[in-house]
C-alpha cells in the first residue's frame, strides 16, 4: 500500500531523529574518552608493562619521537586512564624505545593504539579532540560523525543562527557539533507536534565571539570532568 504524505514525513521524520541520536551518543562518547585521557593518573611504566601483560589494558595513547617514547597513557575500562611518568619517558634520552614499547603491546588484546601526534590542523581553527580521540576496529568514528554533522548544517537553515554563526561554533568553539545536534532544528526533547517559538538568528560575527567563549568554558569543563573522575575512580 502506497503510505500517505503524512505518513511519509513521520517516516523521514523519525528517520532523521534516529540519525540524530546514533551521531550525539557517537560524540558525546568521543567527548568523554577526550576529557577522561587529558586527566590520567600517574603510573610507572613498571605498572603499564604489569597491567598489558594481566590483559587489562584496553587502548593505549602514545608520543613517538626519533624512536623514543616520549608518553603513554593506556585505559583499563572507558573511564579509567593512567599516564606513565617515569624520567625515560619524558626527558629526550634513552630508555624506552619504540621497538620496547611495541613489543611489550605485541599481542594483548587491544581495541585501540593511537599516536598523540602532532595537530590534525595545525591552524587551529578544527576542534581536534573529534580526529584525536581512540579509533576503535581502526575506524575513526567521532571523526565520521563530526564531518557528516557538520554536512548537515551546512545543507539545512538554522534555526538559532547562520551557517556562520554555526561553522564558528563548531571549530573554535569546539562542541558546536554537539550543540546543533541538541538544538537544531528544534530541541531534541520536543514532541512531534512542538516546534520552538522564533527567535532572531545569532549573526557570523556573533558567533564568533560565542565560540571563544564556549571554547574556553570546553576546557574548564574537560579539565572537571577529568579530575571528578580521577577522584572517583582512582
Amino acid at each position: 500500500m502506497t503510505p500517505f504524505p503524512a505518513e511519509v514525513r513521520s517516516g523521514w521524520r523519525i528517520a532523521g531523529l534516529a540519525v540524530r541520536i546514533v551521531l550525539l551518543a557517537v560524540l558525546l562518547a568521543g567527548a568523554l574518552v577526550a576529557a577522561l585521557s587529558s586527566a590520567p593518573t600517574a603510573r610507572t611504566r613498571a605498572e603499564f608493562r604489569a597491567a598489558v601483560a594481566a590483559g587489562r589494558v584496553s587502548a593505549v595513547l602514545y608520543r613517538q619521537s626519533d624512536g623514543l617514547i616520549q608518553e603513554v597513557r593506556w585505559s583499563e575500562g572507558p573511564l579509567v586512564w593512567h599516564q606513565v611518568e617515569d624520567p625515560p619517558v619524558h626527558r629526550d634520552r634513552p630508555g624506552y624505545t619504540a621497538a620496547e614499547f611495541w613489543a611489550e603491546i605485541s599481542g594483548a588484546p587491544l581495541k585501540a593504539v593511537s599516536s598523540l601526534g602532532d595537530r590534525s590542523d595545525p591552524s587551529g581553527l578544527l576542534p581536534d579532540w573529534p580526529f584525536r580521540v581512540l579509533r576503535y576496529g581502526g575506524v575513526p568514528w567521532v571523526a565520521f560523525a563530526w564531518g557528516i554533522t557538520f554536512l548537515i548544517m551546512l545543507g539545512s537553515t538554522p534555526r538559532l543562527g547562520s551557517r556562520w554563526a554555526w561553522i564558528w561554533l563548531f571549530t573554535v568553539g569546539q562542541v558546536g557539533a554537539i550543540g546543533f545536534l541538541l538544538l537544531e532544528p528544534r530541541p531534541l526533547w520536543y514532541r512531534a507536534d512542538r516546534w520552538p517559538a522564533p527567535v532572531v538568528r545569532v549573526s557570523g560575527g556573533q558567533g564568533c565571539l560565542m565560540s571563544v567563549g564556549l571554547a574556553i568554558a570546553t576546557v574548564f569543563a574537560a579539565m572537571g570532568v577529568g579530575l571528578l573522575a580521577r577522584l572517583l575512580l582512582d
